[in-house]
């Protein structure tokens, strides 16, 4: 057997193989680019009726949110979410660990997010976050809806194969020569072309044009799905060092312990220190939990201007800052991952090009099948 020969089979097994979990990946990759301005759209309770003049302490807002989820009593108050937007209601959260080993992930938490108008502290919408239709797209794109442990493997194994396909297929598609090449590069369609041949020209041109759009998605996506990977990412961007994380752990002064809320004070500086920020988010410790900080993540339009501040719960003293550049070159290649992965690190125009890629991503193997299937077909019908 040729190379060439051993190379095609490698390619077309592997592809059968994998194809059905790709297009999943390939679609919901699509659906979720977009996630974040697409969510207000579909989703009016994210919205308020009317701006007024005066908003309401997020302490009062948390009470209204623990009264209109009164009925999950084993949930405890996990964050909440301000959008730094006068138009935006305010998300509180809550949550609840049920069986960690479940097979399905709906049933190893539960969630619920209560969307409040910030200025009548009106209940918009109480939602159980886990069957929103973004997180089970998202939650499908990751494990296919499994127990990670169980579905981290499997999509990360059909990553890893996707990624030989790729690779396959270009030293396939490679021509010999300049006069090859001329046929290669773009559709040379006539109205009587057959669809078998546009067929095989969307599998391949198609597959050219985004190879490496589509090995960044795949690269990055390998992240969550392989602890190992990820460790491994990070030490080469290291210079191939483990630099090991900080050990000292920082706890809130329990001497200061008061009944009073700090969430306000905590929300208040965020708002004078990051006026600018795209939102808030302010994760809270559990009530039993009398030495956790108060975790803070503000978050800018530009990933690189993201910060994230640690508070005493009592005080509501600044106990850490953390910005882009306080990360080694692991920790910061980690941190935009994600937007490498969906394409906003180049911001609209990056995910338009993820949207894409992610298409053709998934119309891949549905092409290379047809084509299989063309040949099988004729190769029965030759021998009958």
């Amino acid at each position: 057997m040729s190379l060439k020969k051993l190379i095609l089979k490698i390619h077309l097994w592997l592809g059968l193989g994998s194809g059905l979990i790709v297009v999943i990946l390939g679609i919901t990759g699509c659906i979720y680019v977009f996630e974040e301005e697409l969510r207000p759209v579909i989703h009016e309770y994210y919205h308020v009726e009317a701006v007024k003049n005066k908003r309401l302490p997020i302490s009062e807002l948390i009470e209204i949110a623990k009264k209109a989820n009164k009925d999950s009593p084993k949930q405890s108050l996990s964050s909440f979410k301000v959008i730094n937007d006068n138009e935006h209601t305010v998300i509180i959260s809550f949550f609840e660990e049920l069986d960690k080993d479940a097979i399905w992930y709906w049933n190893r938490y539960q969630s619920t997010y209560i969307y409040l108008d910030p200025y009548t502290g009106s209940v918009k919408k109480r939602e159980e976050y886990n069957f929103e239709f973004f997180v089970f797209v998202r939650m499908l794109h990751q494990t296919l809806c499994l127990n990670s442990k169980i579905g981290d493997p499997i999509v990360g194994s059909a990553t890893i194969i996707f990624i030989i396909s790729l690779i396959t297929g270009l030293i396939l598609w490679w021509p010999k020569n300049k006069q090859a090449a001329k046929q290669r590069f773009w559709f040379r369609w006539k109205k009587t072309t057959k669809w078998k041949r546009k067929n095989y020209d969307l599998h391949n041109i198609l597959g050219y044009y985004m190879m490496i759009f589509a090995l960044i998605i795949a690269l990055t996506g390998l992240v969550w799905a392989f602890d190992c990977y990820d460790k491994g990412v990070q030490w080469v961007f290291n210079g191939g060092k483990t630099i090991k994380k900080e050990s000292k752990i920082i706890e809130s002064d329990t001497t200061h312990f008061t009944w009073k809320s700090s969430v306000d004070t905590i929300y208040n500086t965020l708002q004078k220190l990051h006026p600018e920020a795209k939102c808030y988010f302010v994760f809270l410790p559990e009530a039993n939990d009398s030495t956790a900080t108060v975790g803070t993540f503000t978050k800018y339009e530009s990933r690189f201007d993201d910060v994230a501040i640690q508070f005493d719960q009592y005080t509501a003293k600044i106990l850490k800052t953390t910005t882009y550049n306080d990360k080694n070159n692991g920790e910061k290649l980690r941190f935009i991952n994600y937007d490498l992965h969906v394409g906003s690190i180049l911001g609209l125009a990056g995910k338009i090009l993820a949207f894409i890629a992610s298409l053709i991503s998934a119309s891949l193997p549905i092409t290379g099948f047809l084509i299989w299937l063309g040949r099988n077909n004729k190769k029965k019908t030759t021998t009958i």
